[in-house]
This record gives C-alpha cells, sequence and structure tokens, in this order.
C-alpha cells in the first residue's frame, strides 16, 4: 500500500508527516513546492500511489484532484479515496456514480485544527462500507485520536459539515463576546477564563490560544473564510425547506470579523 495525500497545506502536510513517522509508504503532492522528503511531482505521485487522501479546500479543488488538473481517478494503481475535505455531502455522495467501480470510495473529514494534524490527534467522521473502513482503519490511527463511524459513504460529510455548522457559530459568538468585552472595559483573559469553567464553554473559546487562527480577521482565502465555506456546505446538504436563517447569520457574522490584536 502507497498512501498518496494531495493537498499537502496546513493540514495535509501534518496528516502525511503523521503517517510517514508511522512506519507508511507515503507520496505527498501539492501545486506549491513544499519541503519534505515524501513529496514528490505528479507524474510519479499518479505512478505510485494505490491510496490517495485528498485534503484540499473545496469542490473546485476536489475537481481539480479527480477529474481536472491531477485526474487522479485515472491513476494506474489507485484503489482506494479517502476524502478528508469538508464537502457538500450531496457532492460526495454524487461522486459515487463518477468514480469507476474498482476505486473505493471513503469520506472521512477531520476536525482538529492544524495543531492536532501536527500532534496526530485529529478526530475523524468517516462514512463508508464497513469492511473498507476497517481496511484503512491503521491509517486513521496513525493520524488520529479518535475516529468515529457515521455510516455509509456520505455520513462522515454528513456528520462533519452539522459539526462545523456548531463549531462555526460558536467561533462567531466567542469572538463577538470577546469584542463586546472590549468595549465595556472587561478583561479578555478573565471572560475567557469564565466561559471554560462555565454555560460558555467551548472548544473555540477553551482553545483559543493552540488555534491558529483564532485572532485572524475574515478573508476569502484564510481559514476563517473557509467556516464561511463550511457553512455553506451545511446549507447545501440541509433537509429541503430547513430554516436557514441562523447558518446565514453565522455567514454574515464571519465575514464581519476584524483582525483581533494579541492582549498584552
Amino acid at each position: 500500500m502507497i498512501i498518496g495525500v494531495a493537498g499537502c497545506g496546513r493540514m495535509g502536510m501534518g496528516m502525511a508527516r503523521a503517517l510517514d513517522q508511522a512506519g507508511f509508504a507515503v507520496r505527498g503532492y501539492d501545486v506549491v513546492e513544499k519541503d519534505a522528503p515524501f513529496m514528490v511531482p505528479l507524474a510519479t505521485f499518479r505512478a505510485d500511489i494505490t491510496v490517495l487522501i485528498s485534503v484540499v479546500r473545496d469542490v473546485a479543488q476536489t475537481e481539480d484532484v479527480l477529474f481536472g488538473a491531477q485526474r487522479l481517478c485515472d491513476a494506474p494503481g489507485l484503489r482506494t479515496i479517502i476524502l478528508s475535505s469538508t464537502l457538500s455531502p450531496r457532492y460526495v455522495t454524487a461522486l459515487r456514480a463518477r468514480v469507476p467501480d474498482h476505486i473505493a470510495l471513503i469520506d472521512a473529514p477531520m476536525s482538529g485544527a492544524q495543531i492536532a494534524a501536527d500532534e496526530a490527534r485529529l478526530s475523524f467522521m468517516l462514512g463508508g462500507a464497513e469492511g473498507e473502513l476497517d481496511a484503512m482503519q491503521p491509517l486513521f490511527d496513525a493520524m488520529g485520536r479518535v475516529s468515529h463511524r457515521m455510516g455509509g459513504f456520505g455520513a462522515g460529510a454528513t456528520a462533519k459539515v452539522l459539526n462545523n455548522l456548531v463549531a462555526a457559530s460558536s467561533t462567531a459568538a466567542t469572538r463577538t463576546a470577546l469584542a463586546w468585552a472590549d468595549a465595556l472595559g472587561l478583561d479578555e483573559g478573565r471572560l475567557r477564563a469564565l466561559m471554560h469553567d462555565s454555560t460558555g464553554q467551548t472548544w473555540f473559546g477553551t482553545h483559543y490560544d493552540d488555534i491558529e487562527f483564532a485572532r485572524d480577521g475574515y478573508a476569502p482565502d484564510n481559514t476563517i473564510g473557509i467556516l464561511v465555506k463550511d457553512v455553506q456546505a451545511a446549507m447545501d446538504g440541509a433537509p429541503d425547506g430547513a430554516d436557514l436563517t441562523l447558518a446565514k447569520a453565522i455567514q454574515a457574522s464571519i465575514r464581519a470579523l476584524p483582525p483581533r490584536p494579541k492582549r498584552g
């Protein structure tokens, strides 16, 4: 088994490194040149891989990886595709009809931010056939702390966008509360300590100092911007007739976030 990680950015590089350190044969590829011993040119990547883990940003980049510029669906030895990007569940499930039948499909989006990828303690949400998940479980164990099997193919993507809807809402709420605290003369550190010990506790607030994007302002190409994309993916996969008012308000709040200076 030769594992190819496509998209060796802030998450994918840590995942590839964890697999390499666990003793797996790893090839890495990114459209931006990266410095790591397992990084290889596209031609070598396509020729070698039997398992593809895609960790690119969005649907457009996934299309490039599978069917477009990189066209890895046609890699001669490829037998399993693992989708670890946060994507619309409708898009993910439709891939089964587009990917050759001899290639197993697993959706395995993850949670934990870059620090968790670097420390091999991601949380995976898995969708796929049980036997196929069993075969790939050693990979998830090498990259992560816990794996949740959510159901058949597509269930991992559904769970991920719902999880990220909650995560985006807590990010928007926490950043809003901190901005209001500034205006009201309340110390940031004391408020965050209080929230950690009370009903205002959230993953974002508790791990604020370890999250590399916690103080960023919104930009379409940064991680705060990805939250807007993730909420859009949740809306795309929402039940017919669902009330999207809250989701749209979360997007608007995140788009309005300015950079937050570090307090002394």
